[in-house]
């Protein structure tokens, strides 16, 4: 992973930002292109949005439900390390209809704690396969 490009149809996201800024943070050299010996970190899918969890009696929404879903595969070479994997993280917060701009600033704020918490997740996960390679047999 000395060496890595990030490889994704969506290059301006939360999510990706957050993750070159991590993989930099760990000494990688992040790649604009592909390269011979190169780690490729395969983007297929980042998506974000919210669901409604309840209603009121007026049927206004009370509560809302933020998710960020990330689907990544890692290869080296011809070698595939990690197959396609899916990470879904998700939050709950409540609306206030009076307060409309400030839940617009919570949903943003919980969208980025999402985005880094993905991060995270996939850099534990590339972590992980580096420990199981390190170990002998």
């Amino acid at each position: 992973m000395a060496k890595t490009y990030v490889d994704t149809s969506r290059p301006h996201t939360e999510f990706l930002a957050t993750l070159t800024d991590v993989l930099r943070q760990r000494g990688a050299e992040v790649l604009l292109a592909p390269a011979d010996g190169a780690a490729v970190l395969n983007i297929s899918a980042d998506e974000t949005g919210q669901r409604v969890l309840s209603v009121s009696v007026r049927n206004i929404p009370r509560e809302y439900e933020v998710y960020y879903a990330v689907t990544f595969s890692l290869t080296v070479g011809t070698e595939s390390l990690i197959a396609n994997e899916s990470l879904v993280v998700t939050r709950a917060y409540t609306y206030d209809e009076t307060q409309v701009l400030a839940k617009a600033a919570e949903e943003q704020i919980l969208r980025r704690a999402l985005a880094d918490d993905l991060a995270r997740r996939v850099m534990q996960r590339i972590q992980a396969l580096g420990a199981t390679a390190a170990v002998p047999p």
